[in-house]
């Protein structure tokens, strides 16, 4: 499937709309197009072709090869190179390995990987499948949030068609390779979408993370060697096995190619999903794809790579997206968050907000996180309540830095970004919180301050009817 396809099927669904025509769908590529409950559909869109090449004519070791050569990065975070992690686990000699999709999707207001299993839950089953050969494993396990009920019943549905057209299970199409799934959900718990959090949970223990090494591609679920990717690194490789490595890895920039999916939110004029080649700018993203910023208000930053992400202002406006330039100006790709912030937002209040949430869902299990973002977040409400002093900008810095370095897990060390980022590019904001004890935007509710213009004639009706004690009779 050339990428001019691509192009075209999102215009025979979507119409030639600006908001799809700079895009590129290869992991939503089928999403809006088939029937998600029908077998017949995807198989209509060379649906299993992948799997079927996989098992009549490539080596494990072949599959592993061009998932290396196409330069496929896990898309859940961290951007691990999923070849090598293939690799990893297939080296591994045991009588049990397994695969595990990463469906606990939860950062705020992302919807990428529900919407893939949603529009083409074929094609995450088919990708687990090739790996499952690829790494010598017959299990494979979905880990899904229980708040996605439609995603989970056609997961259902297509794992349920599937075995009866004998595409999982044993002996596929007639072959020695045999392979199943099965549904597991969780609990809604942020932290386990980290990958040794989540095997916990399946493990049936609390979701707390586990110290590394041993990997999991060694030592995962149950102690045996498994290989875990989140659903959109999924979605990319039976196009990876159809197409050729040489295609996939043509879309894209040198460290990151193939493309990624952005739940595009906030202060823009078109929100939703949009699928663009790797090194797109956030400019082109925001501006030519979303339409700008609503009502004639100027852009301040945009924050990607959800709560744990950083806010990058808009002088960076053409920063490439991928993962290298991202990691340079303070964020992170993450899971795929794009929330775009106009003028009239308050950066101080907006990295607290994002640090409430982290630092509600910390696990608690290692203190530099569990303690240290309490702290962050203490410092950060007295500034936002005009109580804030000389010296807490320099406190956050040092805290942040720590729990960087010393957290356990992903969420720890990526927890203080917002904050971080939001100090090294509106360090003039904090001042002017602490120093001025103000909020120039207005956000900060209890640092807005009302004063009686010139026009007033002191006849108290104001003071007699304010119901906050707002106003003093002098």
């Amino acid at each position: 499937m050339s990428e001019k396809k691509l192009h075209n099927r999102s215009f025979e669904v979507f119409g030639k709309s600006k908001f799809f025509a700079s895009q590129l769908r290869i992991a939503l590529r089928n999403c809006g197009y088939i029937d998600p409950e029908n077998l017949d559909d995807y198989l209509n869109v060379r649906g299993f072709e992948a799997l079927a090449k996989v098992l009549t004519g490539m080596k494990s070791e072949d599959v592993i090869a061009e998932i290396k050569k196409a330069g496929l990065r896990g898309r859940g975070g961290a951007g691990f190179g999923s070849g090598l992690k293939w690799e990893l686990v297939a080296r591994e000699k045991s009588d049990q390995k397994y695969v595990i999709c990463n469906a606990d999707e939860g950062d705020p207001g992302a919807f990428m990987d529900r919407s893939i299993i949603e529009g083409d839950p074929f094609t995450v089953l088919e990708g687990m499948a090739i790996a499952g050969y690829a790494v010598g494993s017959d299990k494979g396990i979905v880990y899904i949030r229980a708040e996605y009920p439609l995603a989970i019943t056609r997961l259902e549905k297509a794992i349920d068609a599937a075995r009866k057209a004998n595409l999982l299970g044993n002996n596929i199409l007639g072959s020695k390779f045999s392979f199943d799934i099965e549904i597991r959900l969780g609990a809604g718990a942020f932290v386990c979408g980290e990958e040794t959090a989540l095997m916990q949970s399946i493990e049936g223990h609390r979701g707390m993370p586990r110290p590394r090494p041993p990997y999991p591609s060694a030592s995962g679920l149950f102690c045996k060697p498994t290989l875990i990717n989140n659903v959109e690194t999924w979605a990319n490789v039976p196009v990876i096995i159809v197409e050729g490595s040489q295609w996939f890895a043509s879309v894209g920039t040198e460290k990151s190619k193939g493309t990624k999916v952005f739940a595009l939110a906030g202060k823009i004029t078109n929100t939703g999903l949009v699928e663009v080649p790797m090194g797109t700018t956030l400019r082109h993203v925001i501006f030519d794809i979303g339409g700008g910023i609503p009502k004639g208000k100027n852009l301040k930053a945009v924050q990607t790579g959800g709560p744990s992400g950083g806010c990058i202002p808009v002088e960076l406006i053409d920063t490439p997206i991928d993962y290298d330039s991202l990691a340079k100006v303070g964020s992170i790709m993450g899971s795929g968050g794009m929330i775009v912030i106009d003028e009239d937002s308050c950066m101080v209040n907006i990295a607290k907000y994002f640090l409430e949430f982290t630092q509600s869902e910390s696990c608690g299990k290692c203190t530099p996180c569990r303690e240290g973002t309490k702290r962050m977040l203490e410092i950060l409400t007295r500034i936002t309540e005009g109580q804030g002093k000389e010296g807490d900008i320099e406190k956050l810095e040092r805290l942040g830095n720590t729990i960087k370095k010393a957290s356990l897990c992903g969420l720890g060390q990526s927890a203080p970004n917002p904050v971080l980022s939001t100090i090294r590019y509106f360090r003039n904001e904090y001042e002017d919180h602490i120093k001025n004890k103000k909020c120039t935007a207005g956000a900060c509710s209890k640092m807005i301050r009302f004063e009686i213009n010139d026009k007033c004639i002191g006849c108290g009706a104001c003071y007699e009817t304010c119901k906050f004690d707002a106003i003093e009779m002098i």
